[in-house]
Protein backbone atom coordinates (compact mmCIF):
# COMPACT_ATOMS: atom_id res chain seq x y z
CA UNK A 1 0.00 0.00 0.00
CA UNK A 2 0.59 3.54 -0.35
CA UNK A 3 1.26 6.23 2.47
CA UNK A 4 -1.90 8.31 3.45
CA UNK A 5 -1.44 11.55 1.25
CA UNK A 6 -3.54 10.66 -0.86
CA UNK A 7 -6.64 10.49 1.66
CA UNK A 8 -9.30 13.00 0.57
CA UNK A 9 -7.80 13.55 -2.23
CA UNK A 10 -10.79 14.93 -4.16
CA UNK A 11 -12.35 16.87 -1.23
CA UNK A 12 -8.56 18.48 -0.13
CA UNK A 13 -8.73 19.57 -4.19
CA UNK A 14 -11.85 21.32 -4.05
CA UNK A 15 -11.19 23.51 -0.57
CA UNK A 16 -7.74 24.25 -1.34
CA UNK A 17 -7.71 28.54 -1.98
CA UNK A 18 -10.19 31.23 -2.91
CA UNK A 19 -9.48 29.80 -6.93
CA UNK A 20 -12.02 26.57 -5.64
CA UNK A 21 -14.68 28.68 -4.74
CA UNK A 22 -16.87 28.26 -7.95
CA UNK A 23 -16.16 24.58 -7.71
CA UNK A 24 -17.46 24.44 -4.11
CA UNK A 25 -20.32 26.68 -5.22
CA UNK A 26 -21.61 23.83 -7.20
CA UNK A 27 -21.34 21.24 -4.09
CA UNK A 28 -23.72 24.09 -1.98
CA UNK A 29 -26.25 23.87 -4.69
CA UNK A 30 -26.96 20.27 -3.88
CA UNK A 31 -26.87 20.71 -0.11
CA UNK A 32 -23.39 20.59 0.98
CA UNK A 33 -22.10 22.52 4.32
CA UNK A 34 -18.64 23.68 4.95
CA UNK A 35 -17.88 20.47 7.00
CA UNK A 36 -18.51 18.19 3.94
CA UNK A 37 -15.58 18.91 2.00
CA UNK A 38 -13.36 17.50 4.92
CA UNK A 39 -14.99 14.29 4.35
CA UNK A 40 -14.00 11.65 1.58
CA UNK A 41 -16.09 11.79 -1.22
CA UNK A 42 -17.27 8.29 -2.48
CA UNK A 43 -19.06 7.48 -5.62
CA UNK A 44 -21.86 4.56 -5.72
CA UNK A 45 -21.76 3.51 -9.27
CA UNK A 46 -24.88 2.45 -9.35
CA UNK A 47 -26.27 -0.09 -12.10
CA UNK A 48 -30.03 -0.16 -10.89
CA UNK A 49 -32.41 -0.45 -14.35
CA UNK A 50 -35.42 -1.75 -15.27
CA UNK A 51 -33.97 -2.89 -18.47
CA UNK A 52 -33.58 -6.56 -17.30
CA UNK A 53 -34.26 -8.61 -13.61
CA UNK A 54 -30.30 -8.78 -13.00
CA UNK A 55 -30.29 -5.43 -11.92
CA UNK A 56 -34.14 -4.02 -11.21
CA UNK A 57 -33.97 -4.73 -7.39
CA UNK A 58 -30.62 -2.83 -7.35
CA UNK A 59 -31.82 0.28 -6.03
CA UNK A 60 -32.88 -0.82 -2.44
CA UNK A 61 -29.03 -1.81 -2.23
CA UNK A 62 -28.08 1.37 -3.76
CA UNK A 63 -30.18 3.14 -0.89
CA UNK A 64 -28.52 0.46 1.90
CA UNK A 65 -24.89 1.86 0.60
CA UNK A 66 -25.58 5.63 0.31
CA UNK A 67 -27.21 5.22 3.97
CA UNK A 68 -24.04 3.76 5.24
CA UNK A 69 -21.80 5.68 3.90
CA UNK A 70 -23.12 8.82 5.39
CA UNK A 71 -23.17 7.11 8.77
CA UNK A 72 -19.66 6.35 8.39
CA UNK A 73 -18.17 9.79 7.61
CA UNK A 74 -18.42 9.87 3.56
CA UNK A 75 -20.15 11.49 1.25
CA UNK A 76 -22.31 9.65 -1.16
CA UNK A 77 -21.95 10.47 -5.07
CA UNK A 78 -24.19 8.57 -7.45
CA UNK A 79 -23.66 7.97 -11.07
CA UNK A 80 -25.62 5.51 -13.34
CA UNK A 81 -23.86 2.51 -15.28
CA UNK A 82 -25.50 0.76 -18.40
CA UNK A 83 -26.72 -2.36 -18.73
CA UNK A 84 -27.64 -4.73 -21.76
CA UNK A 85 -29.41 -8.02 -20.34
CA UNK A 86 -27.61 -11.09 -22.51
CA UNK A 87 -30.42 -13.38 -21.72
CA UNK A 88 -33.24 -10.31 -23.80
CA UNK A 89 -30.67 -9.68 -26.35
CA UNK A 90 -29.52 -13.47 -26.90
CA UNK A 91 -30.06 -14.54 -30.84
CA UNK A 92 -30.97 -10.83 -31.87
CA UNK A 93 -28.61 -7.83 -33.20
CA UNK A 94 -28.80 -6.49 -29.80
CA UNK A 95 -26.23 -9.53 -28.43
CA UNK A 96 -23.71 -7.53 -30.33
CA UNK A 97 -23.83 -4.65 -27.78
CA UNK A 98 -23.40 -6.89 -24.44
CA UNK A 99 -19.89 -7.31 -24.97
CA UNK A 100 -19.73 -3.73 -25.92
CA UNK A 101 -21.30 -2.65 -22.90
CA UNK A 102 -18.12 -4.15 -20.77
CA UNK A 103 -16.21 -1.35 -22.05
CA UNK A 104 -18.78 1.25 -21.81
CA UNK A 105 -19.16 0.89 -18.56
CA UNK A 106 -15.24 0.87 -17.71
CA UNK A 107 -15.25 4.39 -19.39
CA UNK A 108 -18.20 5.40 -16.99
CA UNK A 109 -16.31 4.54 -14.01
CA UNK A 110 -12.89 5.69 -15.04
CA UNK A 111 -14.56 8.53 -15.93
CA UNK A 112 -16.76 9.52 -13.35
CA UNK A 113 -13.90 8.64 -10.89
CA UNK A 114 -11.28 10.31 -12.72
CA UNK A 115 -13.13 13.62 -13.38
CA UNK A 116 -14.72 14.62 -10.12
CA UNK A 117 -11.64 13.22 -8.41
CA UNK A 118 -13.21 10.58 -5.91
CA UNK A 119 -11.98 9.37 -2.96
CA UNK A 120 -13.23 5.83 -3.53
CA UNK A 121 -15.47 4.06 -5.52
CA UNK A 122 -17.90 1.34 -4.62
CA UNK A 123 -19.81 -0.46 -7.72
CA UNK A 124 -23.28 -2.44 -8.01
CA UNK A 125 -23.80 -4.74 -10.78
CA UNK A 126 -26.39 -7.27 -12.05
CA UNK A 127 -26.09 -8.57 -14.92
CA UNK A 128 -22.95 -9.87 -16.83
CA UNK A 129 -21.17 -7.25 -18.29
CA UNK A 130 -21.80 -5.01 -15.25
CA UNK A 131 -19.15 -7.04 -13.26
CA UNK A 132 -15.90 -7.20 -15.50
CA UNK A 133 -16.77 -3.64 -16.88
CA UNK A 134 -16.85 -1.79 -12.92
CA UNK A 135 -13.53 -3.63 -12.06
CA UNK A 136 -11.74 -2.58 -14.82
CA UNK A 137 -13.01 1.37 -14.75
CA UNK A 138 -11.94 0.56 -10.63
CA UNK A 139 -8.58 -0.54 -11.39
CA UNK A 140 -8.12 2.11 -13.96
CA UNK A 141 -8.88 4.80 -11.57
CA UNK A 142 -7.12 2.93 -8.45
CA UNK A 143 -9.06 5.10 -6.18
CA UNK A 144 -9.85 2.93 -2.94
CA UNK A 145 -12.78 0.21 -4.78
CA UNK A 146 -14.75 -2.31 -3.30
CA UNK A 147 -17.45 -4.26 -5.49
CA UNK A 148 -21.35 -5.26 -4.56
CA UNK A 149 -23.39 -7.69 -6.19
CA UNK A 150 -27.05 -7.14 -6.89
CA UNK A 151 -27.51 -10.95 -6.09
CA UNK A 152 -28.96 -13.92 -7.82
CA UNK A 153 -32.05 -15.07 -8.61
CA UNK A 154 -34.55 -17.55 -6.94
CA UNK A 155 -35.72 -20.99 -9.37
CA UNK A 156 -38.92 -20.62 -11.20
CA UNK A 157 -41.09 -23.52 -10.56
CA UNK A 158 -43.45 -25.99 -12.60
CA UNK A 159 -44.61 -29.42 -12.41
CA UNK A 160 -42.22 -30.36 -9.58
CA UNK A 161 -38.70 -29.02 -11.41
CA UNK A 162 -37.11 -26.46 -10.77
CA UNK A 163 -36.39 -23.80 -13.85
CA UNK A 164 -33.66 -21.30 -14.43
CA UNK A 165 -33.45 -19.16 -18.34
CA UNK A 166 -31.84 -21.88 -20.07
CA UNK A 167 -34.59 -24.11 -18.97
CA UNK A 168 -36.24 -21.40 -21.52
CA UNK A 169 -33.71 -21.95 -24.37
CA UNK A 170 -33.22 -25.83 -24.09
CA UNK A 171 -37.52 -26.01 -23.94
CA UNK A 172 -36.87 -24.58 -27.48
CA UNK A 173 -34.86 -27.18 -28.67
CA UNK A 174 -37.49 -30.01 -26.88
CA UNK A 175 -40.41 -28.16 -28.92
CA UNK A 176 -39.57 -28.70 -32.38
CA UNK A 177 -37.66 -31.92 -31.54
CA UNK A 178 -41.26 -33.41 -30.46
CA UNK A 179 -40.19 -33.88 -26.54
CA UNK A 180 -42.37 -30.84 -25.07
CA UNK A 181 -45.88 -29.90 -26.29
CA UNK A 182 -46.64 -26.10 -27.08
CA UNK A 183 -48.59 -25.88 -23.72
CA UNK A 184 -45.60 -27.02 -21.50
CA UNK A 185 -43.65 -24.43 -23.62
CA UNK A 186 -45.50 -21.70 -22.50
CA UNK A 187 -45.64 -22.59 -18.82
CA UNK A 188 -41.68 -22.68 -18.80
CA UNK A 189 -41.52 -19.72 -20.56
CA UNK A 190 -43.75 -17.99 -17.59
CA UNK A 191 -42.56 -19.53 -14.84
CA UNK A 192 -38.85 -19.77 -15.70
CA UNK A 193 -38.39 -15.93 -13.81
CA UNK A 194 -39.69 -15.79 -10.78
CA UNK A 195 -38.13 -12.29 -9.88
CA UNK A 196 -35.32 -9.84 -9.37
CA UNK A 197 -31.74 -11.31 -9.27
CA UNK A 198 -29.00 -12.70 -11.99
CA UNK A 199 -29.81 -15.92 -13.63
CA UNK A 200 -29.67 -18.37 -11.00
CA UNK A 201 -26.85 -21.33 -12.60
CA UNK A 202 -23.55 -20.57 -11.82
CA UNK A 203 -23.77 -18.79 -15.63
CA UNK A 204 -21.50 -15.25 -16.07
CA UNK A 205 -22.91 -13.12 -13.68
CA UNK A 206 -22.54 -15.79 -10.64
CA UNK A 207 -19.41 -16.67 -11.65
CA UNK A 208 -17.56 -12.84 -11.88
CA UNK A 209 -19.15 -12.52 -8.53
CA UNK A 210 -17.93 -15.44 -7.28
CA UNK A 211 -14.44 -14.57 -8.75
CA UNK A 212 -14.61 -11.13 -7.08
CA UNK A 213 -14.90 -12.61 -3.95
CA UNK A 214 -12.29 -14.85 -4.46
CA UNK A 215 -10.02 -11.67 -5.91
CA UNK A 216 -10.20 -10.10 -2.37
CA UNK A 217 -12.53 -7.42 -4.09
CA UNK A 218 -16.30 -7.93 -2.66
CA UNK A 219 -16.82 -9.31 1.18
CA UNK A 220 -16.64 -12.81 1.80
CA UNK A 221 -20.58 -14.59 1.30
CA UNK A 222 -21.59 -11.94 -0.64
CA UNK A 223 -21.48 -13.35 -4.15
CA UNK A 224 -23.97 -15.90 -3.69
CA UNK A 225 -27.05 -13.99 -1.63
CA UNK A 226 -30.52 -13.84 -3.56
CA UNK A 227 -31.50 -10.32 -4.48
CA UNK A 228 -34.39 -10.56 -2.68
CA UNK A 229 -33.48 -11.74 0.67
CA UNK A 230 -32.60 -9.12 3.23
CA UNK A 231 -29.09 -10.36 3.89
CA UNK A 232 -27.70 -8.75 0.86
CA UNK A 233 -29.00 -5.16 2.02
CA UNK A 234 -27.07 -5.97 5.18
CA UNK A 235 -24.20 -7.11 3.51
CA UNK A 236 -23.92 -4.11 1.41
CA UNK A 237 -24.03 -1.77 4.10
CA UNK A 238 -21.28 -3.42 5.45
CA UNK A 239 -19.47 -3.34 2.16
CA UNK A 240 -19.98 0.80 2.15
CA UNK A 241 -17.89 0.96 6.08
CA UNK A 242 -15.48 -1.22 4.78
CA UNK A 243 -14.58 0.63 1.87
CA UNK A 244 -14.85 3.90 4.50
CA UNK A 245 -12.05 2.34 6.01
CA UNK A 246 -10.14 1.41 2.82
CA UNK A 247 -9.96 5.01 1.87
CA UNK A 248 -8.77 6.19 5.42
CA UNK A 249 -6.02 3.03 4.86
CA UNK A 250 -5.41 4.18 1.11
CA UNK A 251 -6.19 0.81 0.09
CA UNK A 252 -6.36 0.65 -3.57
CA UNK A 253 -7.80 -2.17 -5.94
CA UNK A 254 -4.10 -2.45 -7.59
CA UNK A 255 -2.57 -3.15 -3.95
CA UNK A 256 -5.28 -6.33 -4.06
CA UNK A 257 -5.21 -7.49 -7.77
CA UNK A 258 -2.07 -8.81 -8.55
CA UNK A 259 -0.93 -11.87 -10.29
CA UNK A 260 -1.27 -13.90 -7.41
CA UNK A 261 -5.22 -12.71 -6.40
CA UNK A 262 -5.61 -13.17 -10.21
CA UNK A 263 -4.77 -16.99 -9.77
CA UNK A 264 -7.00 -17.40 -6.25
CA UNK A 265 -9.99 -15.85 -8.85
CA UNK A 266 -9.49 -18.47 -11.40
CA UNK A 267 -8.63 -21.50 -9.28
CA UNK A 268 -12.19 -20.34 -7.75
CA UNK A 269 -13.75 -20.60 -11.54
CA UNK A 270 -12.46 -23.81 -12.03
CA UNK A 271 -13.33 -25.00 -8.88
CA UNK A 272 -17.34 -23.97 -9.22
CA UNK A 273 -17.15 -24.70 -12.70
CA UNK A 274 -17.97 -21.23 -13.70
CA UNK A 275 -18.15 -19.83 -17.14
CA UNK A 276 -16.09 -19.59 -20.88
CA UNK A 277 -16.56 -15.59 -20.52
CA UNK A 278 -14.46 -15.87 -16.97
CA UNK A 279 -11.42 -16.33 -19.21
CA UNK A 280 -12.23 -12.93 -21.40
CA UNK A 281 -13.16 -10.98 -18.66
CA UNK A 282 -9.88 -12.08 -16.61
CA UNK A 283 -7.77 -10.76 -19.34
CA UNK A 284 -9.29 -7.68 -20.03
CA UNK A 285 -9.02 -7.56 -16.43
CA UNK A 286 -5.51 -8.48 -15.83
CA UNK A 287 -4.93 -6.02 -18.69
CA UNK A 288 -6.56 -3.08 -16.24
CA UNK A 289 -4.41 -4.12 -13.89
CA UNK A 290 -1.62 -4.18 -15.74
CA UNK A 291 -0.33 -7.71 -14.57
CA UNK A 292 0.93 -10.17 -16.61
CA UNK A 293 -1.95 -12.49 -16.93
CA UNK A 294 -2.22 -14.84 -20.36
CA UNK A 295 -4.40 -17.56 -21.76
CA UNK A 296 -2.29 -20.01 -21.15
CA UNK A 297 -2.44 -19.50 -17.45
CA UNK A 298 -5.82 -20.33 -17.27
CA UNK A 299 -4.81 -23.49 -18.85
CA UNK A 300 -2.25 -24.50 -16.05
CA UNK A 301 -4.11 -23.62 -13.57
CA UNK A 302 -6.89 -25.72 -14.93
CA UNK A 303 -4.49 -28.61 -14.72
CA UNK A 304 -3.95 -29.13 -11.25
CA UNK A 305 -7.43 -27.16 -9.39
CA UNK A 306 -10.19 -29.93 -9.32
CA UNK A 307 -13.98 -29.10 -9.95
CA UNK A 308 -15.82 -29.26 -6.55
CA UNK A 309 -19.40 -27.89 -7.17
CA UNK A 310 -22.57 -29.66 -8.55
CA UNK A 311 -23.77 -26.93 -10.42
CA UNK A 312 -25.38 -25.68 -13.09
CA UNK A 313 -25.11 -25.75 -16.49
CA UNK A 314 -23.58 -29.25 -16.12
CA UNK A 315 -24.73 -29.99 -12.99
CA UNK A 316 -27.42 -29.74 -10.49
CA UNK A 317 -27.81 -27.07 -7.89
CA UNK A 318 -28.08 -23.05 -8.31
CA UNK A 319 -26.38 -20.28 -6.57
CA UNK A 320 -28.66 -20.19 -3.50
CA UNK A 321 -27.72 -23.55 -3.14
CA UNK A 322 -23.90 -23.27 -3.13
CA UNK A 323 -24.66 -20.04 -0.65
CA UNK A 324 -26.92 -22.63 1.62
CA UNK A 325 -23.98 -24.84 1.31
CA UNK A 326 -20.87 -22.84 2.79
CA UNK A 327 -20.64 -20.02 -0.05
CA UNK A 328 -17.46 -19.30 -1.91
CA UNK A 329 -15.13 -19.18 1.02
CA UNK A 330 -16.47 -22.88 1.98
CA UNK A 331 -14.68 -23.63 -1.47
CA UNK A 332 -11.73 -21.23 -1.06
CA UNK A 333 -11.19 -22.77 2.94
CA UNK A 334 -10.88 -26.10 0.64
CA UNK A 335 -8.56 -25.09 -1.95
CA UNK A 336 -6.19 -22.67 0.65
CA UNK A 337 -5.98 -26.06 2.65
CA UNK A 338 -5.36 -27.71 -0.40
CA UNK A 339 -2.09 -25.51 -1.28
CA UNK A 340 -4.22 -24.30 -4.29
CA UNK A 341 -4.44 -20.75 -2.97
CA UNK A 342 -2.30 -18.21 -2.07
CA UNK A 343 -3.39 -17.12 1.16
CA UNK A 344 -0.90 -14.20 2.10
CA UNK A 345 -3.30 -12.18 -0.61
CA UNK A 346 -4.51 -8.70 0.50
CA UNK A 347 -8.15 -8.12 0.60
CA UNK A 348 -10.49 -5.40 0.63
CA UNK A 349 -11.60 -6.14 4.12
CA UNK A 350 -7.81 -4.95 5.32
CA UNK A 351 -6.81 -8.91 6.12
CA UNK A 352 -5.73 -11.80 4.09
CA UNK A 353 -7.40 -14.44 2.11
CA UNK A 354 -5.94 -16.78 5.14
CA UNK A 355 -7.10 -14.09 8.03
CA UNK A 356 -10.63 -13.97 6.30
CA UNK A 357 -11.30 -17.76 5.95
CA UNK A 358 -9.48 -18.51 9.56
CA UNK A 359 -12.93 -20.00 10.83
CA UNK A 360 -14.78 -21.69 8.05
CA UNK A 361 -14.70 -25.42 8.34
CA UNK A 362 -11.65 -27.30 6.96
CA UNK A 363 -14.37 -29.42 5.19
CA UNK A 364 -17.93 -29.09 3.57
CA UNK A 365 -21.13 -30.16 5.72
CA UNK A 366 -22.13 -33.71 5.28
CA UNK A 367 -25.96 -33.04 5.41
CA UNK A 368 -25.44 -31.12 1.26
CA UNK A 369 -24.54 -32.20 -1.82
CA UNK A 370 -23.49 -29.11 -3.73
CA UNK A 371 -19.89 -28.29 -2.31
CA UNK A 372 -18.35 -31.79 -2.82
CA UNK A 373 -14.86 -32.85 -0.68
CA UNK A 374 -11.46 -32.58 -1.65
CA UNK A 375 -11.17 -36.17 -1.97
CA UNK A 376 -14.57 -36.40 -3.97
CA UNK A 377 -14.51 -33.96 -6.73
CA UNK A 378 -16.67 -33.66 -9.28
CA UNK A 379 -13.71 -33.73 -11.83
CA UNK A 380 -10.34 -34.44 -11.07
CA UNK A 381 -8.99 -31.35 -12.90
CA UNK A 382 -11.04 -27.87 -13.82
CA UNK A 383 -13.33 -27.44 -16.83
CA UNK A 384 -12.18 -24.97 -19.30
CA UNK A 385 -9.34 -25.75 -21.09
CA UNK A 386 -7.39 -24.07 -23.30
CA UNK A 387 -7.32 -25.89 -26.85
CA UNK A 388 -4.78 -24.58 -29.77
CA UNK A 389 -4.38 -26.11 -33.09
CA UNK A 390 -4.00 -25.51 -37.02
CA UNK A 391 -7.62 -23.77 -35.79
CA UNK A 392 -6.50 -21.66 -33.12
CA UNK A 393 -2.93 -20.97 -32.88
CA UNK A 394 -3.45 -18.32 -30.50
CA UNK A 395 -6.18 -20.25 -28.64
CA UNK A 396 -9.56 -20.68 -27.93
CA UNK A 397 -11.42 -22.13 -25.17
CA UNK A 398 -13.60 -25.46 -24.62
CA UNK A 399 -16.30 -25.87 -21.40
CA UNK A 400 -15.48 -29.91 -21.11
CA UNK A 401 -17.78 -30.50 -17.70
CA UNK A 402 -20.51 -32.77 -17.79
CA UNK A 403 -19.57 -34.35 -21.00
CA UNK A 404 -18.81 -38.28 -21.62
CA UNK A 405 -16.18 -38.32 -23.84
CA UNK A 406 -15.07 -34.41 -24.82
CA UNK A 407 -13.53 -35.34 -28.23
CA UNK A 408 -14.98 -35.53 -31.75
CA UNK A 409 -14.18 -34.94 -35.31
CA UNK A 410 -16.85 -34.64 -37.79
CA UNK A 411 -18.00 -32.79 -41.42
CA UNK A 412 -18.30 -29.21 -40.73
CA UNK A 413 -20.95 -27.24 -41.50
CA UNK A 414 -20.59 -23.98 -42.43
CA UNK A 415 -22.30 -20.64 -41.28
CA UNK A 416 -21.25 -17.04 -41.28
CA UNK A 417 -24.03 -15.78 -38.86
CA UNK A 418 -25.80 -17.41 -36.14
CA UNK A 419 -29.46 -16.75 -37.69
CA UNK A 420 -28.51 -19.18 -40.53
CA UNK A 421 -26.94 -21.47 -37.90
CA UNK A 422 -30.22 -21.56 -35.73
CA UNK A 423 -32.78 -21.71 -38.81
CA UNK A 424 -30.31 -25.27 -39.80
CA UNK A 425 -30.79 -26.92 -36.35
CA UNK A 426 -34.53 -25.62 -35.88
CA UNK A 427 -35.36 -27.69 -39.15
CA UNK A 428 -33.66 -30.43 -38.26
CA UNK A 429 -30.67 -30.08 -40.52
CA UNK A 430 -28.03 -30.45 -38.50
CA UNK A 431 -26.97 -34.75 -37.44
CA UNK A 432 -25.39 -36.34 -34.80
CA UNK A 433 -21.25 -36.51 -35.87
CA UNK A 434 -21.58 -32.86 -37.49
CA UNK A 435 -19.44 -30.14 -36.45
CA UNK A 436 -20.76 -26.63 -36.29
CA UNK A 437 -18.95 -23.55 -37.60
CA UNK A 438 -19.73 -20.09 -36.90
CA UNK A 439 -17.74 -17.75 -38.05
CA UNK A 440 -17.26 -13.91 -38.37
CA UNK A 441 -18.51 -13.51 -34.80
CA UNK A 442 -15.49 -12.51 -33.28
CA UNK A 443 -14.70 -8.96 -31.59
CA UNK A 444 -14.57 -7.39 -34.74
CA UNK A 445 -16.34 -9.58 -36.91
CA UNK A 446 -20.03 -9.55 -35.50
CA UNK A 447 -18.67 -7.37 -34.00
CA UNK A 448 -18.89 -7.24 -30.42
CA UNK A 449 -18.28 -11.25 -30.02
CA UNK A 450 -21.76 -12.21 -29.57
CA UNK A 451 -23.11 -15.18 -27.52
CA UNK A 452 -24.35 -18.65 -29.13
CA UNK A 453 -26.70 -19.74 -26.07
CA UNK A 454 -29.73 -20.05 -28.34
CA UNK A 455 -28.03 -22.61 -31.13
CA UNK A 456 -26.43 -24.42 -28.39
CA UNK A 457 -29.05 -25.10 -26.09
CA UNK A 458 -31.26 -25.51 -29.15
CA UNK A 459 -28.95 -28.68 -29.83
CA UNK A 460 -29.26 -29.49 -26.09
CA UNK A 461 -33.00 -29.72 -26.32
CA UNK A 462 -33.10 -31.75 -29.48
CA UNK A 463 -30.58 -34.53 -27.69
CA UNK A 464 -27.23 -33.25 -29.72
CA UNK A 465 -25.59 -31.70 -27.05
CA UNK A 466 -23.09 -34.16 -26.96
CA UNK A 467 -23.12 -35.25 -30.18
CA UNK A 468 -22.80 -32.38 -32.42
CA UNK A 469 -19.67 -30.37 -31.73
CA UNK A 470 -19.76 -26.24 -32.41
CA UNK A 471 -16.55 -24.32 -33.32
CA UNK A 472 -17.40 -20.18 -32.89
CA UNK A 473 -15.13 -17.38 -32.83
CA UNK A 474 -17.74 -15.37 -30.76
CA UNK A 475 -18.86 -16.08 -27.18
CA UNK A 476 -21.02 -18.70 -25.29
CA UNK A 477 -23.72 -17.88 -22.59
CA UNK A 478 -22.33 -19.42 -19.17
CA UNK A 479 -25.57 -21.30 -19.57
CA UNK A 480 -24.12 -23.01 -22.21
CA UNK A 481 -22.53 -26.75 -22.27
CA UNK A 482 -21.65 -29.28 -24.58
CA UNK A 483 -19.86 -30.28 -27.26
CA UNK A 484 -18.45 -26.20 -27.73
CA UNK A 485 -15.63 -24.33 -28.30
CA UNK A 486 -15.40 -20.72 -28.21
CA UNK A 487 -13.25 -17.54 -28.84
CA UNK A 488 -11.77 -19.35 -31.62
CA UNK A 489 -8.26 -16.83 -32.49
CA UNK A 490 -7.65 -15.26 -34.80
CA UNK A 491 -11.19 -14.86 -35.51
CA UNK A 492 -12.27 -15.44 -39.07
CA UNK A 493 -12.14 -11.12 -39.64
CA UNK A 494 -8.41 -10.90 -39.02
CA UNK A 495 -7.95 -13.90 -41.40
CA UNK A 496 -8.02 -16.84 -38.84
CA UNK A 497 -7.78 -20.23 -40.14
CA UNK A 498 -11.71 -20.61 -39.31
CA UNK A 499 -12.33 -18.49 -42.30
CA UNK A 500 -10.87 -20.89 -44.56
CA UNK A 501 -12.80 -23.96 -43.46
CA UNK A 502 -15.08 -25.43 -46.20
CA UNK A 503 -18.94 -27.27 -46.39
CA UNK A 504 -17.76 -30.89 -45.31
CA UNK A 505 -14.24 -30.20 -44.26
CA UNK A 506 -12.68 -32.68 -41.46
CA UNK A 507 -12.56 -30.94 -38.22
CA UNK A 508 -11.67 -32.41 -34.79
CA UNK A 509 -12.13 -31.11 -31.25
CA UNK A 510 -10.27 -32.91 -28.78
CA UNK A 511 -10.27 -31.87 -25.40
CA UNK A 512 -7.77 -34.86 -24.15
CA UNK A 513 -5.29 -33.97 -26.39
CA UNK A 514 -6.29 -29.95 -25.54
CA UNK A 515 -6.69 -29.77 -29.88
CA UNK A 516 -8.39 -27.89 -32.12
CA UNK A 517 -7.61 -28.99 -35.70
CA UNK A 518 -8.84 -28.63 -39.84
CA UNK A 519 -7.89 -31.79 -41.26
CA UNK A 520 -6.90 -30.50 -44.46
CA UNK A 521 -3.64 -30.67 -45.96
CA UNK A 522 -1.58 -27.39 -44.72
CA UNK A 523 -0.63 -26.70 -49.11
CA UNK A 524 -4.72 -26.69 -49.32
CA UNK A 525 -5.05 -24.07 -46.07
CA UNK A 526 -2.41 -22.18 -47.83
CA UNK A 527 -3.93 -21.86 -51.22
CA UNK A 528 -7.22 -20.84 -49.65
CA UNK A 529 -5.64 -18.13 -47.46
CA UNK A 530 -3.97 -16.74 -50.39
CA UNK A 531 -7.62 -16.56 -52.34
CA UNK A 532 -9.46 -15.16 -49.37
CA UNK A 533 -10.07 -11.64 -48.87
CA UNK A 534 -11.36 -9.76 -45.83
CA UNK A 535 -15.50 -8.54 -45.60
CA UNK A 536 -16.46 -5.02 -45.64
CA UNK A 537 -16.69 -4.31 -41.87
CA UNK A 538 -20.65 -4.32 -40.99
CA UNK A 539 -20.89 -0.82 -39.50
CA UNK A 540 -19.05 2.12 -40.56
CA UNK A 541 -20.21 4.70 -37.42
CA UNK A 542 -21.33 4.60 -33.89
CA UNK A 543 -20.11 2.11 -31.15
CA UNK A 544 -20.06 -0.93 -33.05
CA UNK A 545 -17.77 0.88 -35.57
CA UNK A 546 -15.16 1.80 -32.92
CA UNK A 547 -15.41 -1.40 -30.98
CA UNK A 548 -14.52 -3.29 -34.27
CA UNK A 549 -11.49 -0.68 -34.77
CA UNK A 550 -9.94 -1.19 -31.54
CA UNK A 551 -10.78 -4.44 -30.40
CA UNK A 552 -7.68 -6.90 -29.41
CA UNK A 553 -7.78 -10.70 -30.18
CA UNK A 554 -10.42 -12.99 -27.61
CA UNK A 555 -6.67 -13.90 -26.57
CA UNK A 556 -5.95 -10.52 -24.93
CA UNK A 557 -9.12 -9.95 -23.54
CA UNK A 558 -10.88 -8.14 -26.43
CA UNK A 559 -10.29 -5.02 -24.95
CA UNK A 560 -9.95 -1.52 -26.93
CA UNK A 561 -6.84 0.09 -25.04
CA UNK A 562 -4.36 -2.41 -25.92
CA UNK A 563 -2.11 -0.13 -28.16
CA UNK A 564 1.57 -1.48 -27.57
Amino acid sequence: MSDNSSINRRSRHITEGVERAPNRSMYYAMGYQEADFKKPMIGVANSHSTITPCNSGIQRIADAVVESIEAAGGNAQIFGTPTISDGMAMGTEGMKYSLVSREVIADCVETCVGGQWMDGILSIGGCDKNMPGAMMGMLRANAPGIFVYGGTILPGHYKGKDLNIVSVFEAVGQYTAGKMDYQDFCQVECHAIPGNGSCGGMYTANTMSSAFEALGMSLPYSSTMANVHDEIVAKAAEAARVLIEAVRRDLKPRDIVTRKSIENAVAVIMAIGGSTNAVLHFLAIAHAADVEWTIDDFERVRQRVPVLCDLKPSGEFLAVNLHQAGGIPQVMKMLLNAGLLHGDCMTITGKTVAENLADVPDEPRADQSVIRPMANPMYEHGHLAILKGNLAREGCVAKITGLKNPAITGPARVFDDEQSAMAAIMAKRIAAGDVMVLRYLGPKGAPGMPEMLAPTSALVGQGLGESVGLITDGRFSGGTWGMVVGHVAPEAFAGGTIALIEEGDSVTIDAHERLLQLNVPDDVIAKRRAAWKPPAPRYKRGVLAKFAFNASSASQGAVLDRFE
